[in-house]
Parts: structure tokens; sequence; C-alpha cells
């Protein structure tokens, strides 16, 4: 049997989330969005007019959504944005375009295989974040499960598109020339 004492922490407070760590781990995932939706951009910017680009399209639209979605779930929970950290997301894509690809005049096609890989990782990573809000939302009423549930599943989605254009580049970026 668990000892309950008054001066445990969060002793006397209704079950629930600590909003201020879910306020750092919201701005955090806010972050990665930002990160993950430049470099979606980013991505189809170099390969539009492309059948990778076709492909990546509509990911790299609901992937900025999905941040929209964020900011809104984190303004009905009144947690405001840390303007720093989006800064330091978007800092962080820009300085990971900073690395060396095997060419120096053109665009190389392990460029476009490390940003795919990179927005797997990225969609893994939003997709667990949402896994977390769902779980929380049976004690935070302000989350919608529903919601949620439609989140994680667009994507889990967007991930199993993402790893197909990605096994696709695997080929084009390692073949022969």
């Amino acid at each position: 049997m668990t000892e309950h004492r008054a001066d445990a922490p969060g002793a006397g407070r209704p079950p629930g989330a600590d909003m201020s760590l879910l306020g750092i781990y919201l701005n955090d995932h806010l972050a990665g969005a930002t990160a993950g939706t430049a470099r979606a951009r980013s991505l189809l910017r170099a390969c539009r007019g492309t059948a990778l680009g076709d492909g990546l399209a509509p990911v790299a639209a609901e992937i900025a959504e999905d941040r929209a979605s964020l900011l809104d779930l984190m303004r009905r929970l009144d947690v405001p944005v840390r303007r720093y950290k989006v800064y330091a997301g978007r800092a962080a894509e820009q300085m990971g375009r900073l690395k060396s690809n095997g060419s120096l005049v053109r665009r190389s096609p392990l460029s476009t295989l490390w940003e795919l890989e990179a927005l797997v990782l990225a969609v893994e990573g939003k997709a667990a974040g949402w896994r977390t809000l769902h779980e929380l939302a049976a004690t935070v009423e302000r989350l919608d499960a529903r919601r949620l549930d439609d989140l994680v599943e667009r994507a889990r989605r967007q991930r199993a598109t993402l790893e197909e254009l990605r096994r696709r580049q695997v080929g084009v970026a390692f073949r022969e020339t």
C-alpha cells in the first residue's frame, strides 16, 4: 500500500498535469515543429516539379497544419509561446543545412536523403508528443482526446509516406553514375 504524505510533491493538488512542465514540453515541441516545417518547405522547394516533390507536397502542408494545431492547443491551455525556443528551432534547421554533401556546386542526392531521414525523425517525435498529450487528456480537460487521436493517425500516415520517399531516394543517392 502506498503512503500519502501531506508534504509530498503534488500533495493537496488535484490530479492532473504540472502546467509549468507541460508549458516547457509544448514549447520544446513547438521548436521542433518550427524546424520540421522549415525543413519540409525547403526540401519541397528543392524538389518541386519532380515525383519526390509531388509526393512530399501534401505531407509538407500537413506538417505546417500540425504546427498550427500545436499553437492552437497551446492557446487553449493558456501556455505562452516562448519565442526564443521558436527562434532556436529555426536556427537549428538552418544549421542543419550546413553539412558536407559531397557536392560543392549543385544539390547532392545525399542531401535529399538526409533531409528525408530528418523529416522521418521529426514526424516520429511529433507523434510521440501527440501520444503523450493523449495520455494527459484523461486529467487535463482542455485536451481533446479525439483530436489527438486524429493527429496521431495523421503522423502515422506522414511517416509512412516519408519512409517510402526515403527508400526511393536511397536508390537515387547511391546509384553509380
